[in-house]
C-alpha cells in the first residue's frame, strides 16, 4: 500500500514538473514575440531629449567636425561671352574647404513636448585640406545686378532705360571679379549701397553686403523648435515650428507649405526602408523628401540604411503632378532638375539643382564648356541613418547654386545676354560619422539584443522541452509501475484465499 501511495506522490511532483515546463514554454514564447518590443521601448526612453541625458548632450554639441567643400565656376571668357557671343567657358576651381562647429543655443524646454533653439554655426577655412586659396580670384556673374536686370523685365520701359543709365554712371557690368572669400563671406556692392540709400526702409534687404554665405559665420536668428519625443515618439526630432510658424505660406498646398521635418541630424526611431525620411533646410525652401536607396556596411559595423532624393525630386509638373504646388505663378515653371527659390531669396532668379546639372537635361550642362557629365556617385544628395534609433550616421548634401539670366533689351548691359541658366557654385557638406564612443554603444544596441532575444528563447524554451520531456517520461514510467503493483497485489489476495479453504477442510 505504501509502494502504491508513493508512486501517486511521485505523479503528482511530476505533474508540478510538467506544469513549470509548460510554463517555460509560454515564457519562451512571449519573449519570442515581445523582447524586440521591449529593447525598443527602452531605446525609444533614452534617445528623447530631455536635460542631462547623455542623447541630449550630444544633441545640443554635436561630437562631430563636419566640412562644406565648395567649387566655384570661374568663367575664363566673359568677354567673348558678352562681346561676341561664344559660349561661356568655366573652370571649376577648388575645392575650399571649411571645417564646422556646429552648437544649439538658447535652448528652452517647452510644456508641450518640445524644445527651441538657435543653431550656431562657426566655419574655418582648412588650407591642408583645399585646393587653393580664399584670396583667389574668380569672375563670376554679378547677381546683384542680374537679379535687378531680370526683376526689371516686365517693368515699365523707362524703368529699364533709367536703371540701365545708372550701371553705366556706377560701371557696373554683368560680371565681376572677386576673391573666393568675398563670393562667400560677403563684398560691398555698388547695387546694393545704392538700394541702402534710395529703398523705402520697409523694402529694404536685410543686409549692406553681398555673399552667398553672407551671415552665416554665426548664431541662426531662426528659432526651430522640435519635438523632443516625450510625449510622441513618432515626431521624434521633427521640427514643430521655424520662426514661431508651422507652415510656409510661398507654395499652393498644406503638404508642400509643411515644416514637418528633421534637421537632418535626428529622425524619429524604427525606420523601415519604405519609411520617408523629410530634411527641411530654410535655404531650400521647403522640405526635402528622401527615400530608401540601399543598406550600407559601414566600417564601425554599425547598420544604416541610406536615403537619397527621389529622381524625380525637381521635376516638372508634368513629369511628377506633385510638384504643381512648387510653381505658384503658373507655367512656365522652373524645368526638371531645377528648383526655384526666388520667392525666399528676395525675387532673386536664383535655381537650386544638384552639381553638375545631374538630374537636368544635358543641354543646360552643354550650354557651357567646362563642365564634366555628372557622377551620381559624387553629386547625388544621401543620408546614411542608423534604423533602430534614428540618428544620422553619415552625410553627403550637395547642392548647386544657379542664376536664371534673361534678355533685357533695354538695358544695354544684358541686352546680349542670351537666356541662361549659369552656375555660380556647388558644394558638399559631408559628416564621416561619429564618434567611436557613440559607435560603439550603437553597435553594441543593434547586437546585443537579437542575440539576448535568441539566447533567452532558446533556453526557456529547452528548459521548457526537457522538463516537459522528463516529466512525461517519468509519468509514463510511474504509471507502469503503478500498474504492475496493482497486479501483484490481485495476485496475493486469491492464493491467500485459498490456503484459508484448505485450513479449514484439514480442520473439518
Amino acid at each position: 500500500m505504501s509502494k502504491i501511495s508513493s508512486a501517486l506522490s511521485n505523479r503528482a511532483c511530476l505533474g508540478i514538473v510538467a506544469a513549470i515546463a509548460l510554463l517555460f514554454v509560454i515564457l519562451g514564447i512571449i519573449v519570442a514575440i515581445f523582447f524586440m518590443t521591449w529593447v525598443n521601448l527602452v531605446v525609444q526612453h533614452q534617445i528623447v531629449l530631455k536635460n542631462g541625458s547623455q542623447a541630449f548632450g550630444w544633441w545640443r554639441k554635436p561630437p562631430v567636425t563636419p566640412r562644406i567643400s565648395i567649387y566655384v565656376y570661374n568663367v575664363t571668357n566673359a568677354d567673348d561671352f558678352l562681346n561676341n557671343g561664344s559660349k561661356p567657358i568655366v573652370e571649376e576651381l577648388g575645392p575650399y574647404v571649411y571645417t564646422e562647429a556646429w552648437e544649439r543655443m538658447n535652448v528652452t524646454f517647452n510644456d508641450n513636448g518640445t524644445v527651441s533653439y538657435n543653431l550656431q554655426k562657426l566655419y574655418f577655412f582648412s588650407e591642408e585640406l583645399s585646393v587653393g586659396s580664399e584670396d583667389d580670384v574668380v569672375v563670376v556673374p554679378n547677381i546683384p545686378m542680374l537679379s535687378a536686370t531680370s526683376q526689371s523685365k516686365h517693368a515699365a520701359r523707362f524703368l529699364r532705360l533709367a536703371m540701365a543709365s545708372i550701371m553705366d554712371i556706377l560701371k557696373i557690368k554683368p560680371f565681376v571679379e572677386v576673391s573666393v572669400g568675398q563670393l562667400l563671406w560677403g563684398y560691398e556692392d555698388p547695387l546694393l549701397k545704392l538700394a541702402k540709400d534710395v529703398v523705402p526702409k520697409e523694402q529694404k534687404l536685410p543686409y549692406e553686403e553681398f555673399g552667398l554665405m553672407y551671415n552665416k559665420n554665426r548664431t541662426s536668428p531662426d528659432t526651430l523648435t522640435v519635438f523632443t519625443g516625450a510625449t510622441d515618439i513618432t515626431k521624434f526630432g521633427l521640427i514643430n515650428k521655424w520662426n514661431g510658424m508651422s507652415h510656409y505660406s510661398h507654395w499652393l498646398t498644406d503638404e508642400c507649405n509643411s515644416l514637418l521635418a528633421s534637421d537632418g541630424s535626428i529622425f524619429p526611431p524604427g525606420i523601415t526602408p519604405n519609411t520617408t525620411l523629410y530634411i527641411f533646410d530654410k535655404d531650400l525652401c521647403r522640405r526635402l523628401p528622401l527615400k530608401f536607396q540601399k543598406e550600407v556596411e559601414r566600417k564601425d559595423g554599425v547598420p544604416a540604411y541610406r536615403f537619397s532624393p527621389p529622381l524625380d525630386v525637381f521635376a516638372n509638373a508634368d513629369e511628377n503632378p506633385e510638384n504643381m504646388c512648387f510653381c505658384p505663378h503658373g507655367p512656365p515653371c522652373a524645368p526638371s532638375g531645377f528648383f526655384n527659390v526666388s520667392l525666399c531669396q528676395f525675387d532673386s532668379p536664383v535655381l537650386l539643382s544638384f552639381p553638375h546639372f545631374y538630374l537636368a537635361d544635358d543641354t543646360y550642362r552643354t550650354a557651357l564648356e567646362g563642365i564634366s557629365p555628372p557622377d551620381p556617385e559624387k553629386h547625388r544628395l544621401y543620408l546614411d541613418v542608423q534604423p533602430m534609433m534614428g540618428t544620422a550616421l553619415a552625410a553627403r548634401a550637395r547642392v548647386q547654386i544657379n542664376l536664371a539670366v534673361s534678355q533685357v533689351v533695354d538695358i544695354k548691359q544684358v541686352a546680349t545676354f542670351p537666356d541662361i541658366i549659369f552656375p555660380i557654385l556647388w558644394f558638399e557638406e559631408a559628416v564621416d560619422g561619429l564618434p567611436e564612443e557613440i559607435t560603439n554603444l550603437m553597435r553594441l544596441a543593434n547586437q546585443v539584443p537579437p542575440v539576448a532575444h535568441a539566447s533567452i528563447t532558446g533556453v526557456l524554451f529547452a528548459l521548457g522541452g526537457v522538463l516537459l520531456i522528463i516529466a512525461v517520461w517519468r509519468l509514463v514510467r510511474g504509471a507502469n509501475r503503478l500498474s504492475s503493483l496493482q497486479l501483484a497485489t490481485g495476485h496475493i489476495g486469491p492464493q491467500q484465499s485459498k490456503d484459508v479453504q484448505m485450513n479449514n477442510v484439514n480442520r473439518h
